[in-house]
C-alpha cells in the first residue's frame, strides 16, 4: 500500500515540478554521483577563473526523526496533496507510540509526534517534501542529497562573504521555524582557491569550524581540490581486498 501511495505522490510531484532540482536524494535519475558532479562543477568553474570559493557543509540533528507530523501534513496540503491520500498518510503517521526497554525494565508508552519511519517506502519521500522549501531566498549555490545540504559561493571580497552569511542566516531561521535544527558542531566551512581571505561564518551565534578536508557523500574533498587523498584511500581498500 505504501508503494501505491508513493508512486501516486511521485507522479503528482513530477508532473507539477514541485520538488526543487537541487534535491538529488531518492529522486529518479539522480544520485550521489549527480549531486557531486553538479556541485563540484560549480566549484571548479569558479576556481578555473582564479576565484576564491567558500564551501559550507551543513548537518541536521537527527533529521528524519525530527519531522513534526502536523507541520508535515500542512506542507503536503500546500503541495496539492489532499483528500483520501492525505487522510491515509495522516493515519499512517499519527497515533504511533513507543517505549524504551533496558534489561527487562520498560518505560511507559509515549506518543510519537515527529519523525518519518526509517526503513519505510514512503518515509524518504515525505522528508524530501518537508525540506523542499529550504531553498527559498537562497542566493548561493545549494545542493542537497536527502538531509545532506551544502552551499558554495565565490567570495572575492566582503560582499560575497556577506551574501553567504545571509544565506546561512536564512537557513538557520528556516530550521527554527520548521523545528529541524542544525547540529552546529558538525557544520563546517572549507575555504579554497588562491588568496582566499578565509572569512568567518556563523550559525545561531556559533562560529563554523574551518576544515582542510571533508567527506562528502563518501568522497574525500580536500581544500587543494586535488583527488590524491581519495585515490590513496581507494587504493588502500583495493590492496586490502586482494590481500
Amino acid at each position: 500500500m505504501e508503494r501505491i501511495i508513493k508512486n501516486s505522490l511521485v507522479e503528482h510531484l513530477t508532473r507539477n515540478k514541485i520538488i526543487n532540482d537541487t534535491q538529488h536524494g531518492f529522486m529518479k535519475g539522480k544520485s550521489c554521483l549527480t549531486n557531486l558532479l553538479d556541485f563540484l562543477e560549480a566549484v571548479y568553474e569558479k576556481l578555473d577563473r582564479g576565484k576564491a570559493v567558500d564551501i559550507i557543509y551543513l548537518d541536521f540533528a537527527k533529521a528524519f526523526d525530527k519531522v513534526p507530523h502536523m507541520r508535515l501534513a500542512a506542507k503536503l496540503e500546500a503541495c496539492g496533496i489532499g483528500g483520501n491520500v492525505l487522510r491515509w498518510i495522516k493515519n499512517w503517521l499519527f497515533n504511533r507510540r513507543q517505549k524504551v526497554g533496558v534489561r527487562g525494565q520498560y518505560s511507559g508508552w509515549v506518543e510519537v509526534i515527529s519523525g518519518v519511519p526509517q526503513g519505510s517506502v514512503l518515509g524518504p519521500l515525505l522528508f524530501l517534501i518537508y525540506i523542499n522549501d529550504i531553498d527559498e531566498g537562497i542566493i548561493s549555490k545549494i545542493s542537497k542529497f536527502a538531509d545532506d545540504t551544502k552551499l558554495c559561493r565565490e567570495v572575492e571580497g566582503e560582499e560575497g562573504a556577506r551574501i553567504l552569511q545571509e544565506d546561512l542566516r536564512k537557513l538557520y531561521q528556516w530550521s527554527l521555524d520548521w523545528q529541524m535544527l542544525f547540529n552546529v558542531e558538525k557544520c563546517k566551512v572549507m575555504q579554497v582557491g588562491r588568496n582566499n581571505k578565509e572569512f568567518k561564518y556563523e550559525i545561531g551565534g556559533k562560529t563554523l569550524q574551518a576544515v582542510e578536508e571533508e567527506r562528502d557523500l563518501g568522497v574525500i574533498i580536500h581544500k587543494s581540490m586535488k583527488v590524491s587523498r581519495q585515490c590513496a584511500e581507494a587504493a588502500k581498500k583495493g590492496i586490502g581486498f586482494w590481500g
